[in-house]
């Protein structure tokens, strides 16, 4: 599935595991979370490109090792780009974002909170590794937080980093 958000980006969305598309419109979930994201971003590009996995443990299992060289499943996973020169008019890619399906839900159940709100959380997190935000140090981690928090409310979702709001 492809989708644009606001006219600027390009979303690949590839879908692994069919408990995704259950009863969930993956295309809007994703453009809206790059919306809400990206108000106020100077630095997001205007002719840009990504994709999103929604996959599996098993397969998030696997690129975790690949690319991280941990032997587990993870919730989401960001492999950023970086800047490429590229010819005029080319979209900029940005990155991949891969999301595993048992891990997200279980997280949900476990942390109290609903798998929509979950989800939306993380994929705001990967498309900000996406942008070149990182949680490495405490400054980076109270830049990226805000920045999550701040486009979670324009979703009408609760700040995740103060469980007494959720």
């Amino acid at each position: 599935m492809r989708s644009v958000v606001n006219g600027m980006i390009d979303v690949d969305i590839r879908v692994g595991d069919e408990r995704w598309s259950r009863g969930c419109d993956l295309d809007k979930l994703v453009d809206e979370c790059i919306a809400a994201t990206t108000v106020g971003i100077d630095t997001v590009p205007k002719n840009a490109e990504f994709s999103v996995l929604f996959t599996d443990d098993a397969e998030q299992r696997t690129l975790n090792q690949q690319h991280r060289g941990k032997d587990s499943s993870t919730n989401v996973l960001s492999f950023p780009v970086g800047d490429t020169p590229l010819p005029p008019g080319m979209p900029q890619p940005l990155g991949d974002i891969s999301l595993a399906f048992e891990t997200v839900e279980y997280e949900a159940q476990t942390g109290g909170i609903t798998f929509d709100a979950h989800l939306r959380h993380l994929i705001i997190h990967g498309f900000l590794h996406l942008l070149g935000y990182d949680h490495d140090t405490d400054a980076e981690a109270l830049v990226m937080e805000s920045t999550e928090t701040r486009a979670l409310a324009r979703l009408g979702i609760a700040d995740p980093y103060r469980p007494d709001q959720v």
